[in-house]
């Protein structure tokens, strides 16, 4: 889990090859400027799961919000500030 993340969203007008280059640009910018580095951040390309109208969302969100337990980031879900997110 340090080294990618997961996110669940609903793309309102932009594609998400835009959506993706525009959040690694803002991350790598801040990151970089925080260190004092420069140079890219991310590996290039993504990997996305589409998600179907009518498919239950729930399973993913549950997935992505016990991510940080698996990764041995947490040691119980309830540690993880996202764990009560409203579509669980």
């Amino acid at each position: 889990m340090p080294d990618h993340f997961h996110w669940l969203m609903q793309l309102q007008g932009d594609n998400l090859g835009y959506v993706i280059g525009s959040i690694k640009s803002r991350c790598t910018l801040a990151v970089n400027k925080k260190t004092g580095r420069q140079g890219p951040l991310w590996q290039t390309g993504y990997h996305d799961r589409a998600i179907r109208d009518g498919e239950d969302l729930q399973p993913f969100a549950r997935y992505i919000v016990a991510n940080p337990l698996r990764a041995g980031l947490v040691e119980k879900i309830g540690d993880y500030p996202l764990w009560d997110a409203c579509w669980l």
